[in-house]
């Protein structure tokens, strides 16, 4: 973890956005002239978003369609994340990408955020009370906790560090934490978040009860706590603040994402002010990029007539009239980096985009929870406490019954296991190409059975995926371990 060093650099640009610091001695950081008037606070806490925007080269960990790379949902010609390197050679510590780079690590990019929100609650107090103290404070709690379960349900085990980083003695090494404890801190933190938060629907970007309950939901599935989600799940629906989007393919570019009612936490972008750095657009569909492209597995999976699958991905032939953004020319595998035996991903494109090109600027929100989700998740939570009950079939029913999906009603007299599969395929199908299925598969403990020797293309047969068991969670970068040496013990083995 660099000594946790880095990370106090962190906290140190995120508060220049307001003030310069002073920094005396040079490896202590003072917060003499910040933390003076409520103004700092809000700045500090538009900083403390600002690390779920930050970019590492094309692509960050923040984005979640890149997550579907390490799936058998999609495929990444050019190994955006490390993400076809770990399927077809295995992961290491060494690996680079999401899992290790010093660029793109999701260890390195979480503890720059975890820092952040750190240094926030343990300062924050000093100039705002009452009920703007317990939003804010919930607020940096709700992004500690989104930080240390993205830590928790990769890595595993990992040091669990919650001092103001600028009190920390530098030399001091650093070493694991049991999941058990970083767990115990999320659900702590989520706790926080949703009795400080204001219970209203999410619009501006700021985290409201609902995103810090449906979080909660989304850990307690993650540590089996079935009937617990399902209260949670079923307090969030009882609610009524949310409702499913009457158009699904509008979650996913603007302008339609900041009036969807169906989104609950986003990280969210406005061009030219704050766009990505690298567009997304040019990424997903850009001639020499076509990073996210669709498995034949994953068009399999969808059933006759489900308008999820074209709104989701691109098919031979398409033109714009279906959304294809290159006026003139109709999609063709074998053209332009579409590589024959894929499909490339639609979701996520705005259709306003026309021959997207290295240098636009595009500002779609990362969307990580939709209400789609909760009802999901409520109903797997439930199945797996009672069974299939009416209230399981309802939740499911209601998301297939989307206007513009409009799917029929799942049959009656299914067993819990075969609800369970069928509440699994529509999790697939319903949230495909935004970074759940890797991780569901993984809690689902079917990773392996899935991923191990699964073929991407069916052009090429003899090219296989691999998974063992060890990869449920992930090696911690070789570089970390070693700075921290002997303290911080890599995980099992790698």
């Amino acid at each position: 973890m660099k000594r946790y060093y880095h990370f106090i650099l962190i906290a140190a640009v995120f508060f220049t956005a307001c003030k310069k610091l002073d920094v005396t001695p040079p490896d202590k950081l003072s917060t003499g002239i910040f933390w003076k008037t409520p103004g700092d606070a809000d700045l500090a806490l538009t900083g403390l978003y600002s690390t779920l925007t930050a970019a590492n080269g094309q692509i960050t960990a923040y984005a979640p369609m890149w997550w579907e790379n390490f799936s058998d949902n999609s495929y990444s010609q050019n190994n955006q994340g490390g993400a076809q390197q770990s399927l077809i050679a295995g992961l290491t510590p060494t690996i680079g990408g999401f899992p290790t780079s010093n660029d793109q690590s999701l260890y390195i990019t979480s503890y720059k955020g975890i820092a952040a929100a750190n240094s926030f609650l343990a300062n924050v107090g000093k100039v705002l009370e009452g009920d703007k103290l317990n939003q804010y404070k919930g607020e940096a709690s709700f992004l500690r906790a989104f930080h240390y379960f993205m830590l928790a349900q990769t890595y595993g085990n990992v040091p669990l560090i919650t001092d103001d980083p600028l009190t920390l003695d530098f030399k001091t090494k650093v070493t694991k934490s049991p999941r058990a404890d970083i767990l115990k801190l999320i659900e702590s933190d989520l706790d926080a978040a949703i009795a400080g938060l204001p219970d209203v629907k999410y619009t501006t970007g700021h985290v409201v009860k609902a995103s810090a309950q449906g979080l909660k939901v989304r850990v307690l599935l993650f540590e089996k706590k079935y009937a617990g989600a399902a209260v949670l799940a079923k307090a969030i629906i009882d609610g009524g603040l949310f409702s499913l989007n009457s158009n699904y393919a509008g979650n996913f570019y603007k302008p339609d994402q900041r009036s969807s009612p169906e989104i609950m936490f986003s990280v969210q972008f406005q061009a030219p002010a704050v766009p990505h750095d690298f567009a997304i657009t040019t990424a997903i569909i850009g001639a020499g990029y076509k990073d996210l492209q669709g498995t034949q597995n994953m068009i399999d999976e969808y059933e006759a007539g489900d308008a999820r699958k074209t709104m989701t991905f691109f098919f031979p032939g398409d033109t714009p009239a279906q959304g294809w953004p290159y006026p003139g020319t109709v999609g063709t595998p074998g053209v332009n980096n579409w590589t024959r035996g894929f499909y490339p991903g639609k979701k996520w494109l705005d259709p306003k985009n026309v021959d997207p090109q290295p240098g636009m600027l595009d500002d779609q929100d990362y969307v990580w929870l939709r209400y789609a989700d909760v009802k999901l998740m409520y109903a797997e939570a439930q199945n797996e406490t009672a069974g299939p009950d009416a209230s399981v079939y309802q939740q499911v029913n209601e998301v297939r019954a989307r206007p513009g999906v409009a799917l029929a009603a799942l049959p009656a007299g299914l067993s819990q296991g075969d609800m369970r599969e069928r509440i699994r395929h529509e999790r697939r199908v319903e949230f495909a190409l935004e970074g759940l299925r890797y991780f569901d598969l993984r809690r689902w403990g079917i990773a392996q059975q899935k991923l191990n020797g699964f073929v991407q293309n069916p052009l090429t047969p003899n090219i296989k995926t691999i998974y063992r068991p060890q990869f449920d969670y992930w090696p911690l970068p070789q570089i970390e371990v070693d700075r921290n040496a002997p303290v911080l013990i890599q995980n099992d083995n790698y």
